[in-house]
């Protein structure tokens, strides 16, 4: 079909649609014109309503930052899994999509005015006690979010925690229960295990020809090779557009003057606030009844700090004496910013309705910040004018590309016109690829899609992230094939000596635990097998396996019991191992009430989360969940 239309491209109508594509892709760039391209469906949909595309790409995009962040700055972003990191992505989206849709339905709100006081009172936004703005955009600028992505995530989490919170918080434990779980946490047991080599037994076993054969005749339909297909690729990067030395004298003073004007508009005012709530325990009658004895007592002297401190139910702002730092208008709610940029220095406001309740404004300070020479600035002005110039050339070449690449034959021309190299990835799966371009599942998704591989037609631009787009081709195409004897010959006999060893062990600890449960000792069962025990063993020591340990805090054991109690265990390291369990002390509480009661704390929230869950759970249970 696509040929069909290169065929007839020459037409006056192919010539306007072509205008109007274009000028679609300039307005709202490459995505767009992939848009006219498909109506590509929603990849998953969770009773009735969607999680776009756009949504699922933005969160893999966080997220591959967000561990890219972690990993440090050698990070090597071809060793993330593309697809777990897709399939991660969704499930979350599906998840909070559910959540949000019962928070919905259950009326929970949570305002604009609210949301600010969230960030404006969040510590790590904050520089000596004070809220930043600078700091809070360098910190968001970090880990890939815009001020709106923010406020945004915030809201959701909020309004999420919110119902979260009415099931821990609603919880409770019994003082039987917290005793019980005390006696179960301080309990110790003696025990004694026996450790069987997997080695040793596959050293003294051998398979034939004839069984390997057999085996592969039996699974030769599931032995296969991935389908797999090599890529030709052109990159094109926002960055091979920057030219620092492009930058005029004329274009850094016009920036710099600009940053003058700025400067000379901004005012910031340092205040102290007492919050007095409105709630069930006090009307809007009484909270301004007691504002207004506060302001009284502050005008009749008394410390703004110290009343504070001592009266306002802002708990983010209290304890530093109501200190809100330096903040420009537009940082809280209306109200309170008229009444604040209403107020001479060291004057107190009469009280100010919010939602919140009635606040007590004191300004302290009024500053306009001090601009930056021209010296200072000429660096930072000349990389964002660099940058600015390199963006408007990347998309008038993404466009470029965009154009040449869906009408040329190869990728010949494009490389040619952009001054682009063509590059080739190592052969690549429908599910792994290595390398920055190989690695993206939208590549690999293109790569195996009916014009790329049935019609070796280039793919439209994709783009990597927002400074690097990519077009490819196949290649070559490598279809799936069955392997060889000779190629899964060593993984099939190795698969078989494995089962026949683990079988052989399993068959003699059957017998052995038989023996032991009827009172024979090790040493006559086994003579080169021993006991390594232990006494007053707690659930987190550490001189044991793992998985001994587990199994050993996992056997019933009668208090008045008088025989050992055995059982078996797979280790970490593939060997086996009998565990015998000879006893159990009850562990003697030495917490004291304060260390009971956080116990108690402790308890409630863990039934409280498994609460939450089981509400999760049914949520998800009878929602309809489509995955596209």
């Amino acid at each position: 079909m696509l040929q069909k239309i290169r065929d007839n491209s020459k037409g006056i109508i192919a010539k306007g649609i072509v205008g109007l594509i274009a000028l679609t892709f300039a307005l709202f760039g490459v995505e767009s014109l992939i848009g006219l391209g498909s109506s590509e469906r929603a990849p998953a949909e969770v009773n009735g309503e969607d999680i776009s595309s756009q949504d699922l790409m933005r969160g893999i995009e966080l997220q591959r930052r967000q561990i890219l962040t972690q990993m440090g700055a050698d990070a090597d972003p071809a060793l993330l899994d593309e697809n777990r990191l897709y399939r991660l992505v969704l499930d979350e989206l599906i998840d909070r999509t559910l959540l949000e849709q019962s928070a919905d339905n259950q009326g929970l709100y949570l305002s604009e005015e609210m949301i600010d006081q969230l960030i404006v009172s969040t510590p790590q936004f904050q520089v000596n006690g004070r809220f930043e703005r600078s700091q809070f955009e360098s910190i968001l600028r970090n880990s890939g979010y815009t001020p709106l992505m923010y406020r945004d995530a915030l809201r959701i989490e909020t309004l999420l925690n919110q119902e979260r919170a009415a099931y821990i918080l609603s919880a409770f434990a019994t003082p039987s229960e917290v005793q019980r779980v005390i006696a179960m946490d301080q309990q110790s047991r003696d025990l004694a295990y026996t450790e069987l080599s997997l080695a040793d037994v596959l050293a003294n076993l051998s398979v034939d020809a004839d069984a390997v054969q057999a085996r592969y005749d039996r699974e030769a339909p599931r032995l296969q090779t991935e389908e797999q297909v090599v890529l030709e690729y052109v990159l094109l990067e926002r960055d091979q557009f920057v030219d620092f030395e492009g930058v005029s004298q004329e274009q850094l003073e016009a920036a710099y003057d600009q940053v003058l004007a700025t400067f000379g508009e901004q005012e910031e005012r340092e205040a102290q606030h007492i919050l007095i709530e409105i709630g069930s325990e006090r009307n809007a009658a009484a909270a301004q009844a007691r504002a207004q004895e506060l302001l009284d007592e502050i005008r009749a002297g008394a410390d703004f700090a110290e009343i504070a401190r001592e009266s306002s139910d802002d708990v983010g702002s209290a304890s530093s004496g109501g200190s809100l730092g330096f903040n420009t208008r537009g940082v809280f709610a209306d109200a309170f910013d008229n009444a604040l940029f209403g107020l001479e220095e060291g004057a107190v406001s009469e009280p100010v309705r919010t939602e919140f309740g009635y606040h007590l404004i004191r300004l302290n300070a009024v500053r306009r910040a001090e601009p930056p020479t021209f010296a200072e600035q000429q660096f930072e002005l000349r990389a964002e004018i660099a940058e600015r110039e390199a963006e408007l050339e990347y998309v008038a070449a993404l466009e470029q590309l965009a154009d040449i690449s869906f009408s040329a034959a190869d990728l010949i021309v494009p490389a040619e016109e952009l001054g682009l190299d063509i590059r080739t990835t190592e052969p690549l799966t429908r599910e792994v690829g290595e390398g920055r371009v190989a690695g993206d599942l939208r590549v690999r998704t293109a790569a195996f899609s009916g014009d790329l591989l049935g019609e070796r037609l280039n793919s439209l631009p994709i783009e990597l992230d927002t400074g690097t787009a990519v077009v490819v081709r196949v290649k070559e195409h490598l279809p799936s094939r069955q392997l060889t004897f000779e190629e899964v010959r060593d993984t099939l006999e190795q698969s078989l000596l494995v089962e026949m060893a683990q079988a052989q062990l399993t068959e003699q600890i059957a017998q052995w635990l038989e023996g032991l449960r009827s009172g024979e000792p090790l040493d006559r069962l086994a003579p080169e097998q021993s006991w390594s025990e232990f006494t007053g063993l707690q659930r987190d020591a550490r001189d044991v396996p793992v998985n001994v340990l587990q199994k050993a805090f996992s056997l019933p054991y009668g208090g008045n019991q008088q025989k050992p109690m055995y059982d078996s265990v797979t280790l970490s390291n593939g060997n086996l191992a009998i565990v015998r369990l000879d006893a159990v002390h009850a562990g003697e509480s030495d917490l004291s009430d304060e260390e009971i009661r956080m116990m108690a704390s402790m308890l409630a929230s863990r039934l409280g989360e498994m609460d939450y869950q089981s509400r999760f759970n049914s949520l998800r249970d009878s929602a309809t969940i489509e995955r596209r």
